[in-house]
């Protein structure tokens, strides 16, 4: 991870984090309202939603990559090595990570790696045409922002199929009381019409076995070589005559 996302703890405990935690996770569990027994990784910095889904049995897990440092509530990982063993999770949240990582393929390539044959990712990233990105204030302003055709495109080559998009955080990232207070407002509205200058934006893909099979090989015609009959005239190729 480049590190160039910090304060994220600080961040969702004022006002202004606290609404946006509000307004993602309402997104976050519109797309996955039920995971009643299914294990779940939240990695980056998941835990403002995690506790999205208080249901029983089913693992919560919540990692860090390295580069963010260590934060109370979830275990500092390496992000090309997560310490998981291969199709071990259901679900994968992606919040404050992408944007962060210093190679995006490889975390996305790992994340594939511990997803079950039939498990979904869940991508949260900050919009490039959205106004959060422009203030690094926030943790939404700090790292690399994405388009959606860009994050979408980085997924696919990482062999998973996007499945659903959505978009939040429409409000004015300002700790503004009038402003915050109508939050909710803004993010329907602009739900509805401005859909693409959302401050985040929301993917969610599905693994792609298919993808990940190579083409089988294409089976070449093999060349025979016959012996040259004996008194052949290399000249003009003709037989002697008998």
């Amino acid at each position: 991870m480049s590190g160039e996302v910090h304060g994220l703890p600080e961040f969702y405990r004022a006002p202004l984090g606290g609404v946006a935690a509000r307004l993602i996770g309402a997104r976050v569990a519109t797309l996955w309202p039920e995971l009643q027994g299914l294990d779940v990784l939240g990695l980056g910095w998941a835990a403002p939603y995690l506790g999205l889904w208080p249901e029983k049995p089913g693992r919560r897990i919540a990692m860090t990559p390295e580069g963010l440092g260590p934060m109370g509530g979830a275990a500092w990982v390496q992000e090309r090595h997560l310490p998981l063993a291969d199709c071990c999770m259901d679900r994968i949240l992606l919040v404050h990570a992408l944007e962060a990582s210093e190679s995006a393929h490889a975390l996305l390539r790992e994340c594939w790696r511990v997803l079950r044959d039939d498990g979904r990712l869940l991508v949260v990233v900050p919009n490039r045409l959205g106004s959060w990105s422009l203030f690094d204030h926030t943790p939404f302003g700090q790292g690399r922002p994405y388009s959606r055709g860009q994050v979408e495109s980085q997924i696919q080559r990482q062999f998973f199929r996007v499945t659903r998009r959505d978009a939040a955080l429409f409000v004015p990232p300002l700790p503004w009381r009038f402003a915050l207070r109508g939050a909710a407002l803004w993010d329907r509205i602009g739900r509805n019409s401005l859909r693409r200058l959302g401050g985040v934006t929301l993917i969610e893909a599905e693994k792609d076995l298919f993808a990940a099979i190579p083409a089988g090989a294409v089976a070449v015609g093999r060349r025979v070589v016959a012996e040259l009959p004996a008194g052949y005239q290399r000249s003009n190729g003709a037989m002697p005559d008998r």
